[in-house]
């Protein structure tokens, strides 16, 4: 596996959700728990092991360095109540990003990246705990990419500018994905905060009100200066 540097999160490693849609691509379950042990690396060919004979579980190896775990999985949380499209487009126009952003280069939410380079996600408060963004994909995606659509909301319900952080674990379910031009939403509730430790929800609507897919994860608060800001 690669992860082509189109696909960063922090610079120099790779977006959380995206390298974890793409293992979790290697498990053949509907539901798989991927856990971030490292920066995912750009550009660097990777090893991908299956653990166990049924290929239930697979690792992601940069030499002997693990860099992530994926295994079957279960969400327990209910999903997200959808809001409409009109609505997150008017939380996208309060996402705090432009101010403040520790990733600005980041696939999925990070305002430096030009329309059809990055997904351009701009969650913004819908409530208290909340966020909302729209997402109107060019073209049919790859499941990973729903994974990588899943992923920073979480984070940003969060307050993410304030105080950063990196998705540590990603519970993901994919049902299906948009077609190309749908009008689709994405949203992230803030669960739970235990100390450096913050529990996330998303979940992703198509047009139709129909749930694309879903993801509980833990998010991680990390020292600024290690990833360069």
């Amino acid at each position: 596996m690669i992860i082509d540097g189109r696909f960063r999160g922090p610079d120099g490693s790779g977006n959380g959700g995206y390298v974890a849609g793409c293992l979790a691509g290697r498990v053949p379950v509907d539901t798989v728990t991927v856990t971030l042990r490292r920066p995912p690396p750009l550009n660097t060919e990777l090893t991908v092991t299956a653990e166990d004979e049924r290929g239930r579980s697979a690792r992601l190896w940069d030499g002997e360095v693990l860099i992530a775990e994926a295994l079957a999985g279960a969400i327990v949380v209910p999903p997200i109540v959808p809001v409409p499209f009109a609505l997150a487009l008017e939380a996208a126009e309060k996402y705090r990003a432009a101010e403040s952003h520790p990733f600005p280069g980041c696939f999925v939410c990070g305002p430096d990246r030009e329309p059809g380079d990055g997904l351009r996600l701009e969650p913004g408060p819908v409530a208290d705990d909340i966020v909302a963004a729209p997402w109107v994909p060019e073209r049919v995606p790859e499941r990973e990419l729903v994974w990588a659509a899943l992923d920073c909301p979480g984070g940003w319900s969060f307050g993410v500018a304030e105080r950063p952080a990196v998705l540590g674990t990603m519970t993901g379910q994919v049902m299906d994905v948009p077609e190309a031009g749908e009008e689709c939403v994405v949203l992230g509730f803030a669960r739970s905060r235990e100390g450096r430790k913050m529990h996330a929800a998303t979940a992703l609507y198509g047009a139709d009100g129909r749930l694309l897919g879903r993801a509980e994860q833990i998010w991680i608060e990390i020292d600024p200066e290690r990833f360069g800001r």
